[in-house]
Formats: C-alpha cells, structure tokens, sequence
C-alpha cells in the first residue's frame, strides 16, 4: 500500500537513473563541449560556486519508526550568489521543503505541507588551492503542521572546506544551529549538521561520487548517519542547462524511531551558467 501511494516518486528515480546511465554510455567526448561540461560539473560539485542554481531533491524514506512510516520531502534549494568584490563573492543558499509523510507519528496519521526553511549565507573569498567559506545559518519556522517543524527560530554558524582540482572534489561543510526564539512550550532547538563529499567529473559532463550526511541532534541525544553513492550529468533540455542525479540513501547509525530502513535520492537542478 505504501509503495502504492508513493509511486510516482519511484517512478521518478527509477526513469531518472535509466536516463544518467544512457547519458553516461552514449555521451560523446568532444573536447570543447566536454569540457564545458565537465567545468559546469565542477562548480556544481562547489557549494559556494559563483552560480545561480534551482535544485529541486526528492527524497524518499521507508521503514520509519515503531509504524514503519514512510515519508517523501521534495527540497526547494535555490542558490544565489552575490559579488560583494572583486575577490569575495556572498552565495547564499535556501532550503525549503515539502514533505508528505505517512504512519510517522502514529498508526494511519498523515501530515503533508511546509516542514522549517533553512537559509545559509557563505562569504566566499576567491582562493587557489583550498576553498573555503563561513558565515551564519538560520532556521526559519515555516512549516504549516506542527509535526512538520520546530515552532522555533534558529541561528548559528556554517562553514564550508574544500580541495577541487579539474574532474575532482573532495571537502565537506557544516552547520551549528541553535533556537533562540519562537513557541517557549516546545523543545529548545540544536542541532549539528555536516556533510562530507567526494566527486569525480568527466569530459561528458558525467560525475560518480558518494557522501556521508550526519546529523547530531544535541538536545534528543541522537546521532543519524546515512552514506550516498551517486551517479550525475550535465546536459540541455533545449536551451535550458539541466544536472541530474541520483543516489540510494544507506542509513548507517540512528536511533530506530528516526532511522528509515531504505531511501532513495532523485535530484532535478536547473543551472543558470551565464548568470
């Protein structure tokens, strides 16, 4: 029944890995456009790349908690970049979810609508050799369910460290979020996030890589850890420049109330090269 309700997004992944691995073996090297291709796999694979980028990453989980809850979160992540210099540039990056979940809080309960935006602000200087950047995030109580969020306002610090040489990235970036307002009969809000990252790009503007996404949750004492292989290109709809990817999500350590058994990553951006 739960396959049922969620098939589309299924679908989703599955027509979405059939069209990366034709991509990949018919992809032709032609040294110009391969390696525009490759370039714009780069940047992509740079979190605070000077690019304008709308991500949209469809997330499915199965196998949640004593109710073997399953739940689908589609993330709206624009990234906007700004020139603040010739030699800092601001990127900042928006996350907005959507979730639609079932038998995660109870037996044949389902909530769906906004679950809490995150916004990160990263002040990017221009550097050769390591790549890094800093700056705060918040934590914005925008969801419409109060199963769906914190009811709190969250402020922190983020950073962001990497190497990236051409067809490689190796780094990783993280958050410290703490609530400093919003419903006093909730729980406090803090929260640790980072993300370690490893990519591979090639000329035909393919890319292999996998990530390691942990989450410590200070205030419930819990730690969740997922590893994610994936598999990505570049290519044009028409004129539009489109990323593809997609990536099983292998839940390592957490607690069995949070842990999902199984997940699946289908990721949509839509880039904007010439911004």
């Amino acid at each position: 029944m739960k396959l049922t309700r969620s098939s589309t997004a299924i679908k989703l992944f599955f027509n979405t890995a059939f069209f990366l691995l034709y991509f990949v073996a018919s992809a032709q090297e032609d040294s110009k456009a391969g390696a525009s291709a490759q370039e714009l796999a780069d940047k992509l694979a740079n979190p605070v790349a000077s690019l304008i980028s709308v991500p949209l990453q469809n997330n499915l989980s199965y196998g949640i908690g004593p109710y073997n809850g399953s739940k689908y979160t589609i993330n709206i992540q624009p990234v906007v970049p700004f020139k603040l210099s010739d030699n800092l540039n601001l990127i900042t990056r928006y996350i907005l979810p959507v979730v639609d979940q079932r038998d995660i809080t109870g037996e044949n309960t389902h909530q769906f609508g906004l679950s809490d935006a995150t916004v990160t602000a990263f002040f990017a200087p221009k550097t050769k050799g390591i790549i890094f950047g800093f700056g705060p995030a918040f934590l914005v109580p925008t969801a419409t369910d109060k199963f769906l969020g914190t009811e709190k306002f969250g402020v922190g610090p983020s950073v962001l460290v990497m190497h990236q040489g051409k067809g490689l990235s190796l780094g990783f970036l993280a958050n410290q979020i703490w609530s400093v307002a919003g419903n006093e009969n909730r729980s406090d809000f803090n929260s640790f996030y980072t993300q370690i990252f490893l990519s591979h790009s090639y000329k035909s503007g393919a890319s292999l890589g996998v990530n390691a996404e942990i989450t410590q949750n200070w205030e419930a004492n819990t730690t969740l850890i997922s590893l994610n292989p994936s598999i990505g290109a570049v290519t044009k709809l028409g004129d539009q420049v489109v990323q593809f990817a997609v990536m099983p999500l292998i839940p390592i350590v957490g607690p069995h109330e949070i842990k999902p058994d199984w997940g699946l990553r289908a990721v949509v951006a839509f880039v904007f090269p010439g911004s």
